[in-house]
């Protein structure tokens, strides 16, 4: 084995030192950040995934304690926290829905018992009744409907023969009916049953629907609701204020790429705080053409998550692009994770570790105020956020300018930073009107039942399934948002959209101009 040479002056050993030391230094930080990493994405596989951080776990952010600790990691000292009055829900048995239908069973005595037991001449009357409620189930029940279309011909001319024509269907010439593909559809989109699940219910109740059949039937639904989901994405272009999100979706059959391609689900919110809107839309491609697309002609405030796919729409010249304050915390709260645990409650903290946690408290503090404003209006909201948001926001300007630099850029709390500087023009934007929440969790909840779902049944098999079932979303959670019942607002829709001749009747069974109480006890049960 050859021998390395050694440096045969002061000066050389010195620098190779100096080199050596230098990258012990670099792999040194290599192996910190590489373990911020894996302590990350241990507590996202094991501890709790919610982001909320209680009373307790952070000092209560003070604006003039903030702005006098210069040096990072200056944390308070006052641990105690006022917990303000509250009132507790009665308990107790909740009262049974009025619409129910109700079967009495009455328990009487005999007539032997109505007798006084004092004197047997004297009968009792009765005097008053005690009630107890419960409530039965009955299974799914299924039955045939048969249309019976009698013929007519004239006996004596003997030429021609008349019928009555059959009523529209929602699925020509099938054996479903509006009650029947409502049910596949909720059961599927709210419930997340899969078909091959659903297969197997019918089976229980003595039917032969195989999945080729049922998923037929979904592509065929998400035809019909076209002109309503068409009706509601214009209406969403109208407004002036709109979220928008994207999760990955995969497609089995899709022109040009593989089976393991991801492809995407956009999903929009708009519309006004009584009567939201949401719509679905698939695409391949996850780029910032996607958005542009969708809005085209959009006029007002767009917030979105910090994806760089959002910027080109943003550019538009009556867009302002606004950002998501959940987000820029959540970067924070991924550091908080990767940060090492010590054992002692006293530990000194590091750099890293406090910067972060000086972040959270102060955009803890204006979600704070923003839990206080969620009954006031938008005008409120707004003369609230002037007063009282906004100085925070300036004191966490300063403290992030003070701050850049102080940790590894590369690190997660370094990241976090160069996050929350890089989003800050369409951060503060939240503040210039009362409507605009401080962050995207309203459409981010509108992905979650599909997320649910997809865990469920995986992915679509072409893109007609994928396009149906953005369609089928978009219409159960606009109907959901506005206080419908997802199963009888289909059952209504897959009745009437068949024999609807006109825009405004097609416009009548839109989610915003239905009355869920029409719907609730339908007189036709087909």
């Amino acid at each position: 084995m050859a021998r390395t040479e050694l440096p045969t002056s002061i000066e050389a050993l010195r620098d190779l030192v100096e080199d050596q030391q230098r990258l012990i230094d670099e792999q040194a930080e290599k192996i910190a950040y590489l373990e911020e990493w894996k302590r990350l994405i241990d507590s996202q596989r094991f501890a709790s995934k919610s982001e909320k951080a209680s009373a307790d776990q952070f000092p209560l952010f003070n604006e003039a304690e903030v702005e006098a600790a210069a040096a990072v990691g200056q944390e308070t000292d006052d641990d105690t926290i006022s917990v303000p009055a509250h009132t507790r829900k009665k308990r107790g048995r909740r009262p049974l829905p009025e619409f129910l239908p109700v079967r009495e069973i009455v328990h009487d005595l005999s007539d032997e018992e109505k007798v006084c037991p004092h004197n047997a001449s004297h009968a009792m009357k009765e005097i008053g009744r005690e009630t107890s409620d419960q409530l039965a189930f009955i299974p799914a029940r299924v039955e045939v409907v048969r249309h019976v279309r009698p013929k007519y011909a004239c006996p004596t001319c003997k030429e021609g023969v008349s019928i009555a024509p059959m009523p529209s269907l929602p699925v020509p010439k099938s054996i479903a009916t509006p009650s029947l593909l409502a049910q596949v559809a909720t059961s599927k989109y709210v419930d997340g049953l899969p078909l091959y699940r659903q297969e197997k219910i019918f089976e229980r109740l003595g039917l032969d629907l195989s999945r080729a059949t049922l998923a037929h039937w979904m592509v065929k639904m998400g035809d019909l609701v076209d002109p309503l989901v068409e009706r509601i994405k214009g209406e969403i272009r109208g407004y002036d204020f709109v979220q928008c999100d994207e999760t990955p979706f995969q497609v089995l059959k899709e022109p040009g790429k593989t089976a393991q391609s991801q492809s995407y689900l956009w999903a929009l919110r708009g519309g006004s705080a009584e009567h939201p809107l949401i719509y679905y839309e698939y695409d391949p491609s996850r780029s910032g053409e996607v958005p542009k697309r969708l809005l085209r002609g959009f006029e007002g405030f767009l917030q979105t998550d910090g994806y760089e796919g959002y910027a080109a729409i943003g550019r538009e010249p009556k867009v302002v692009h606004v950002g998501c304050w959940a987000h820029a915390r959540r970067k924070f709260d991924e550091a908080l994770r990767g940060q090492k645990s010590t054992s002692k409650k006293k530990s000194k903290k590091t750099a890293k570790e406090s910067v972060a946690r000086a972040a959270m408290r102060q955009i803890q503090a204006l979600y704070r105020i923003e839990k206080q404003l969620a009954d006031v209006s938008p005008e409120e909201r707004h003369r609230v956020r002037q007063a009282e948001s906004l100085p925070l926001v300036e004191t966490l300007r300063s403290w992030l300018d003070d701050s850049l630099g102080r940790v590894p850029p590369q690190s997660l709390t370094g990241k976090a930073m160069a996050y929350l500087d890089r989003q800050w023009p369409k951060l503060v934007r939240v503040f210039e009107d009362g409507r605009i929440p401080l962050d995207t969790n309203r459409v981010e909840n509108l992905i979650r039942p599909f997320v649910v779902g997809r865990k469920n049944w995986l992915f679509a098999d072409t893109t007609a399934g994928a396009r149906a079932s953005a369609n089928l979303y978009g219409l159960i959670e606009t109907a959901k948002a506005n206080g419908i019942e997802p199963w009888a607002y289909l059952r209504h829709v897959f009745d009437a959209l068949p024999r609807a001749t006109s825009p405004d009747q097609v416009d009548a069974l839109l989610p915003q101009n239905v009355d869920p109480a029409l719907i609730r006890h339908p007189a036709s049960t087909t």
